[in-house]
């Protein structure tokens, strides 16, 4: 069996990943000619929306991130909207469970609703990377219309981007429908079972494993999605902080490193025996205008780098003599001079030293910058000047936000592929299988205790059919066999205790018919007293009187110890047991002692018996059958419902048979005139509700008697 469990599991795995296969293709495929030919489309939802039909969250939310993944080969910015594809296959289950995509209406609000989620989300992401539209017929439309009215181009970009994802998601939705209703069924089932790892439930067993049960306490699903989600969460920051940092400052390095070689090539190109000609002369001395278009190259050609100059280091400030300037921005004419900033001031003794100095830090005249200082040597080995090159942090910054936001827009999509897949691996491992075994086990044998109810719980045990491959199938089929052993345990009991039951019949039957014999003058009146017991309690239990008390075992016990009611009679002597005259009042007392001798004897036996047993309602009626409901009785005179419930029940049986039955001192009564008699002693002599069932079931009453051959006229 569970070799058979492995081959299962290794099944649908094999199933649950062809699924995931196709429906990569199908977001593949009809992306590649509309990247390719620069066509304003994606297409890249269809199987994304097939997958969430056939498989549910995790299959699709897989299809979402390998298909934009894999797309990124040809389409770089496809891995960005991941994210996207998978909150469109979310809402794709989330409208199939619902049953929405059915109806017209559904279909149109789930295209509309992927059409947002694509147009405003998707455009704001795109303007995020690119700031501007990615495709250029968007570009040029947004571009004449913002040239027309003035207006905000993101403004105009957001409902053109929405309209064009309202076209793209009709189209992709319409072809899995296609798909979807051409796929043969019997694929469709197959693919639906390869996400289960036991039999699939629909709907409303769905609620009740993923914790309709749950009385208080958390479920374990929230305790495993809680953990899985902080776990992932956690390190997701983690990771995003740690590679934020290591880019940032290995960017910084890179562009500080490149400052270097900038300030290294330019103090190369600087003739030392010339630079006061170029203070005072600038453009007009020798040289100058080659040196100063070097500088510039420099500068344009090295990455990061905002500002390159050449300066002397006066008292009164920097006189700077070469500064090419930057993008669209004039430098220092030659002879310009500039303060300190406070940032260089720690440095300015080491700097009028001629030392060569680290990096520095400032957000001043030239905005936030890190400055690269070369001192500049002459033939003498004194330093006459300063090469500087300013890397602007900004860029820095920008690109590292840049670095963060497509970070975060790629791992975001596989960070909820791993919670999709954790939620799934917990659900269907772990969650669906415990509950679906703690249902059907809690259910084992509470509906009935009757055999054919207990094989049928075996058989629920078995129809879950977990197929896991782990301890928790190891646990299934332990349920299994321990059901089942249970199952036929429970047969071999109710075999051993209908033997034991008919043993204990034979026994009351045959203490029954020792006293019997003793009293001449009963004529089978114990077998006539059951029968008639169990008439009136069954009458009782159909009009609900009672029915607290009136359980199946309970009638069970009074019917199987009825017979023993009189069997305090052994105590009685012959001559008045079988007196075939009127019992004088001497006797008729001595007589009545048959209650409490019977009491006795059946406590006696009682005592003997461990637990509890259908004896104690053989005590009851022995004891309290000539109890009479207004008190009057005999031997404690009780009265109403204090006396037990056999007793009253037995004290309309007794009567009754005593008065249609023949004795040795009397004939038989008419059956009308014995009915007279009880209903005249109803609320007094008996329990009412006993005296109103008995004349209801008169027809039982009357095929006891014919049985017996009593009179019933």
């Amino acid at each position: 069996m569970e070799a058979k469990g492995e081959e299962r599991v290794r099944q649908l795995r094999r199933l649950l990943l062809t699924m995931i296969a196709a429906g990569v293709v199908l977001n593949v495929l009809p992306n590649i000619p509309c990247s390719l030919f620069g066509l304003p489309l994606f297409l890249d939802t269809v199987g994304t929306i097939v997958t969430a039909q056939l498989g549910g969250l995790f299959p699709a939310i897989a299809v979402a991130v390998l298909g934009n993944s894999l797309a990124s080969l040809f389409n770089q910015y496809s891995i960005y909207y991941s994210v996207l594809n998978v909150l469109m296959g979310i809402l794709a289950v989330y409208f199939r469970d619902r049953g929405w995509l059915k109806k017209k209406s559904g279909l149109a609000l789930f295209i509309l609703l992927l059409a947002l989620i694509g147009g405003i989300p998707g455009g704001l992401i795109q303007w995020a990377l690119l700031g501007r539209p990615q495709y250029t017929a968007i570009a040029v439309a947004v571009e004449s219309l913002v040239s027309h009215s003035k207006g905000n181009t993101l403004l105009y970009f957001l409902p053109l981007n929405f309209l064009l994802n309202l076209v793209d998601k009709t189209i992709s939705v319409l072809a899995a429908y296609l798909i979807w209703r051409y796929l043969p069924e019997k694929r469709k089932e197959a693919f639906r079972t390869s996400c289960w790892r036991q039999r699939p439930v629909d709907r409303d067993e769905l609620k009740l494993l993923t914790g309709g049960r749950r009385k208080k306490g958390r479920t374990l699903q929230s305790s495993m999605s809680g953990m899985l989600f902080a776990a992932t969460l956690s390190l997701t920051v983690i990771m995003g902080f740690v590679s934020l940092r290591i880019y940032y400052e290995n960017m910084k390095e890179e562009r500080t490193e490149a400052a270097r070689r900038a300030v290294r090539l330019a103090a190369a190109e600087i003739d030392t025996r010339r630079i006061g000609e170029y203070l005072k002369d600038g453009w007009e001395a020798e040289g100058y205008e080659e040196m100063y278009e070097k500088f510039r190259l420099i500068r344009e050609n090295t990455p990061g780098v905002k500002y390159l100059y050449a300066l002397v280091l006066r008292d009164d400030g920097c006189h700077f003599f070469v500064d090419p300037g930057t993008d669209g921005e004039e430098g220092l004419e030659p002879g310009s001079v500039i303060p300190f900033e406070e940032a260089f001031e720690p440095y300015l003794e080491d700097m009028f030293a001629g030392h060569q100095i680290e990096p520095i830090e400032s957000n001043d005249i030239s905005g936030w910058v890190l400055t690269v200082y070369r001192p500049v040597l002459n033939d003498a080995g004194r330093c006459v000047c300063y090469v500087g090159a300013d890397v602007a942090m900004e860029r820095i910054t920008r690109f590292t936000w840049d670095y963060l936001l497509r970070t975060a827009l790629i791992f975001s999509g596989y960070l909820m592929l791993i919670l999709g897949y954790g939620l799934w691996m917990s659900r269907v491992y772990l969650v669906y299988p415990i509950n679906s075994l703690a249902a059907v086990t809690e259910e084992f044998g509470k509906e009935s205790n009757e055999q054919e109810d207990l094989e049928r719980d075996v058989e629920k045990i078995r129809s879950l059919e977990i197929h896991t491959g782990d301890e928790v199938e190891n646990l299934y089929h332990v349920l299994c066999r321990m059901s089942s052993n249970t199952a036929t345990q429970v047969k071999d009991i109710r075999h051993y205790a209908e033997a034991v039951a008919q043993m204990q019949n034979g026994l009351i039957i045959t203490m029954a018919d020792m006293v019997e014999n003793r009293d001449s003058d009963t004529g089978a009146h114990v077998q006539k007293t059951s029968a008639y017991v169990r008439i009136i309690l069954e009458g009782l239990k159909r009009k609900g009187y009672y029915a607290d008390k009136l359980t199946a075992k309970y009638i069970s016990d009074v019917e199987m110890s009825a017979p023993l009611h009189d069997v305090g009679k052994v105590a009685i002597p012959d001559a008045i047991l079988n007196k075939p005259g009127k019992l004088t009042d001497e006797e008729y007392e001595i007589m009545k002692t048959h209650a409490t001798a019977g009491r006795k004897i059946m406590e006696r036996a009682i005592a003997t018996v461990q637990g509890e047993n259908y004896l104690k309602e053989a005590r009851n009626m022995a004891a309290y059958h000539h109890e009479k409901w207004d008190g009057s009785g005999y031997p404690e005179h009780l009265k109403g419902e204090v006396i037990p419930l056999s007793a009253r029940v037995m004290a309309v049986a007794d009567v009754f048979d005593a008065l249609v039955s023949k004795r040795v001192y009397k004939p038989g009564m008419p059956l009308e005139k014995a009915l007279g008699i009880l209903q005249e002693g109803a609320g007094s002599h008996f329990d009412p509700k006993c005296i109103e069932v008995f004349m209801e079931s008169l027809d039982e009453v009357k095929q006891v008697m014919k049985k017996y051959r009593e009179d019933v006229t």
